[in-house]
């Protein structure tokens, strides 16, 4: 007696077993088709039915997450794009910034240059002046 019910009580655990057994599998079965499907939805997103009306074109439309990846990838390339851009044109305006301090120190030098010119032939009008007034003092004494 003890005997049989000890071997239907094993059978029992083994029945149960495999129900067990038998529900995990449906279970993840189950769980591999929503899984499949909701990464299917997600890919193909929402579409229009019919012709897009000037409406339904100021809503935004829900993108798929394939056509996101997509989107996301051409955002990186045009970013990488213009950072190297931004790059050359911050070179190329330090390039004109010494260019032009280059050229504005060249017009200071010639303003100095200027006033050096300026000095000097006012200082030779008056060498000029003293040298005259000299010239017409000694013509003026001279015997004639």
């Amino acid at each position: 007696m003890l005997s049989r019910l000890l071997k239907e009580h094993q059978a029992k655990q083994n029945e149960r077993k495999e129900l067990q057994e038998k529900r995990r599998r449906e279970a993840i079965t189950a769980a591999t088709c929503l899984t499949e499907a909701l990464v299917d939805h997600l890919n193909v997103g929402f579409q229009w039915v019919g012709t897009p009306d000037v409406e339904s074109l100021s809503r935004p439309r829900a993108l798929g997450v394939a056509q996101a990846y997509m989107n996301q990838r051409k955002l990186d390339h045009e970013v990488k794009t213009l950072q190297v851009q931004a790059a050359q044109f911050a070179k190329q305006t330090g390039q004109w910034i010494g260019m032009v301090e280059n050229f504005n120190q060249a017009l200071k030098e010639i303003g100095d240059v200027e006033n050096w010119a300026r000095s000097i032939e006012l200082d030779m009008r008056t060498i000029a002046t003293a040298l005259e007034y000299v010239y017409k003092g000694q013509l003026q004494s001279a015997p004639s």
